[in-house]
């Protein structure tokens, strides 16, 4: 395993906290000013910094590199945190389902409490252009906690709609336009295209589903392996994850800075 934390999940631009969700007039606004939101979720149990240096998260150190070289090249833009791994979204339950399924203007007020943690993160990814999801490798897959928050996310009438004239591809995602680094870490490795342990890695390619839902458009991964193994492959995969990070912040919190045009021809390296 990767990763026990006790930050709390806090929302702010950076330089001054700011108490709420950015609304969709604000975000015009941002968006007249050339201004972008990052949305940053962690999701490991464990804390960035720990007594014990083998502890520390290495998905948080490594989203960490790619927030802070954005607010260096960025100050002006906001930014929205939730660390999901020690503040975890609660699970959905027979009641969210039902509150979801009653059209709005007819849920009891007990309905609209069960949906206002759902109502305030698909707020979060609405305002955000960027989205920056770090997390470890729990047994092959997503940690639980992440998991939730996909599931207050991906909402019908929120984020997707269903129409069965479409055949059989009903869903359809409402949100589109946005920017997704996955940050991973795994103790074992090989988990890509191609790699020896392909068909055991269901992390990325989840995250890559689920993508679509948050609006995402383009998606770069950065990923540091061989946790368990404590040898010279894996020094040099964190210190290669961080520098990837880093350079990729640079690339595309300068290419947000400029015009379209040239956008069009900075914005490289997706995959």
């Amino acid at each position: 395993m990767d990763e026990f934390n006790s930050s709390a999940s806090v929302i702010f631009p950076f330089v001054q906290v700011h108490p709420a969700p950015q609304t969709s007039s604000c975000h015009q606004s941002a968006k007249e000013m050339n201004m972008s939101t990052l949305l940053h979720i962690d999701s490991s149990v464990r804390a960035a910094t720990n007594p014990n240096p083998d502890h520390d998260s290495i998905s948080k150190n490594v989203a960490r590199r790619f927030i802070d070289t954005w607010k260096q090249n960025r100050p002006e833009d906001e930014y929205i945190y939730r660390d999901v791994g020690v503040n975890p979204p609660a699970f959905i339950t027979q009641d969210w389902i039902g509150a979801v399924f009653t059209p709005e203007q007819d849920r009891t007020p007990a309905q609209q409490e069960t949906l206002a943690l759902s109502d305030t993160l698909i707020a979060e990814v609405s305002a955000a252009d960027v989205i920056v999801i770090s997390s470890p490798m729990y047994n092959y897959g997503m940690p639980a906690q992440l998991k939730a928050w996909f599931d207050q996310i991906v909402r019908i009438g929120k984020t997707f709609d269903f129409d069965l004239e479409r055949g059989d591809f009903p869903l359809q995602p409402l949100l589109s336009g946005k920017t997704l680094i996955i940050v991973t870490s795994s103790g074992e490795f090989g988990f890509e295209k191609g790699g020896i342990r392909e068909e055991s890695g269901h992390l990325v390619p989840h995250l890559r589903t689920l993508s679509k839902y948050l609006g995402v458009d383009t998606i770069y991964e950065v990923t540091a392996e061989y946790q368990e193994f404590g040898d010279e492959r894996h020094r040099v995969s964190v210190a290669n994850a961080k520098d990837r990070a880093e350079s990729l912040a640079s690339e595309l919190s300068l290419s947000a800075q400029a015009p379209s045009s040239e956008r069009e021809v900075t914005d490289v390296g997706r995959n």
